[in-house]
């Protein structure tokens, strides 16, 4: 059997990709998000994910390209790559990033429950299906 693959019709139905999901909303902490990452990527896919996030970010506080890959060392295509999943993605993204300028990533606890780990459960199993 050939190495599993992707494709752009299939990748949210196939099992691999909707236990990855579950993992994450497994984790309850951000540091159990750390470590779990830590566990099934290499240091350069992290710090891949994590450059295009600060591009996305930056991109959303309105600098240009050439700003954001110069400030950010990614690469303006990759910055345009960035560009391209905020405006055309499945929104995802942009969901984190405005949940970070509005609620700045607070996760808290009310009534005795995870407000965090319940929102990202509702925002996976919708993205799921």
């Amino acid at each position: 059997m050939g190495k599993k693959r992707f494709t752009e019709d299939s990748w949210r139905k196939e099992p691999w990709f909707q236990s990855l999901c579950s993992a994450f909303v497994a984790c309850s902490t951000e540091k159990e998000v750390a470590d779990f990452l830590r566990d099934i990527a290499t240091l350069s896919e992290l710090q891949a994910w994590s450059e295009r996030l600060e591009v996305a970010k930056q991109l959303s506080h309105g600098r240009t390209y050439r700003e954001i890959a110069a400030q950010t060392g990614a690469s303006t295509t990759t910055v345009t790559r960035v560009a391209k999943y905020l405006e055309n993605g499945e929104g995802g993204l942009r969901k984190i990033l405005h949940a970070h300028r509005h609620h700045r990533m607070v996760s808290g606890t009310i009534a005795g429950k995870d407000v965090a780990k319940e929102r990202t459960e509702s925002v996976l199993k919708k993205y799921l299906k």
